[in-house]
């Protein structure tokens, strides 16, 4: 603004010490005057919009270094995110390695028993309260060996050894949460959440058990329990043989 201004006073000063001014007899001096106001006018008018434009482009400028340093943090995000992923892979090659070196290790002829399960194999199902606590897992993913039951949810051990056994619950705050791994009717381990102010709760257990030819694992719901589960596996239960004995 202090440009414009500085600007139209020297254009003010250059129209009146025109030369001959005040020194004509035939110029009508009103004439003259209104002229040159009209051209003061619109040259304050091409000024105020040449401003304009100076505020738009600075505004612009404003845009475009926001959006070269939106830029460049995305392209920090990604390279840290390269980094992870490369992270990620090395992990996941060195599991592999050991998976394989696992299996070199097993003697040939040795029982692969192994099941994984998921309560809901369709739509979304609410399991308790009830009188009959046992929990079906239907939806199967692995049964080899055929261990594990689908139709009563009881894992029974095709030989003696140790097993290793995993589960999780998911439920909503209206209810006791969680559930307990039997085995042959006795308590193991369990998870349990009684209700709160958040609207739902997770949690898992593990836990390695020496188990005979014939005995029977599966979960049962708490007295006043409930867990949900649907299509996206929230309440899994999932055992293997470890080694035999």
């Amino acid at each position: 603004m202090e440009f414009g201004a500085l600007f139209l006073l020297s254009l003010m000063g250059l129209l009146f010490v025109e030369p001959g001014f005040g020194q004509r007899g035939d110029v009508d001096v009103a004439k003259w005057m209104t002229d040159k106001v009209e051209l003061m006018k619109n040259l304050e008018d091409k000024l105020r919009h040449v401003e304009r434009w100076q505020n738009n482009i600075e505004a612009l400028e404003a845009r475009l270094n926001a959006t070269v340093d939106k830029l460049m943090r995305q392209n920090a995000e990604v390279d840290q995110l390269k980094k992870e992923n490369e992270g990620l892979k090395m992990r996941l090659n060195a599991t592999e390695e050991e998976l394989d070196k696992l299996k070199q290790n097993i003697p040939k002829g040795a029982p692969q028993i192994a099941f994984s399960a998921s309560l809901a194999n369709f739509g979304e199902i609410y399991r308790g309260p009830c009188t009959d606590k046992a929990l079906i897992f239907k939806r199967v993913f692995s049964n080899s060996g055929n261990g594990y039951d689908q139709n009563t949810g009881i894992f029974t051990a095709p030989v003696n050894g140790l097993y290793f056994f995993s589960f999780s619950t998911y439920g909503y705050n209206t209810h006791d949460m969680g559930a307990i791994l039997m085995k042959n009717g006795d308590r193991q381990i369990s998870t349990y959440d009684k209700p709160s102010a958040d609207g739902s709760d997770s949690s898992s257990n593990a836990v390695v058990l020496q188990l005979v030819a014939g005995d029977k694992v599966y979960m049962e719901l708490w007295d006043n329990g409930r867990v949900f589960d649907n299509l996206n596996g929230h309440t899994t239960f999932s055992g293997f043989l470890v080694f035999p004995v």
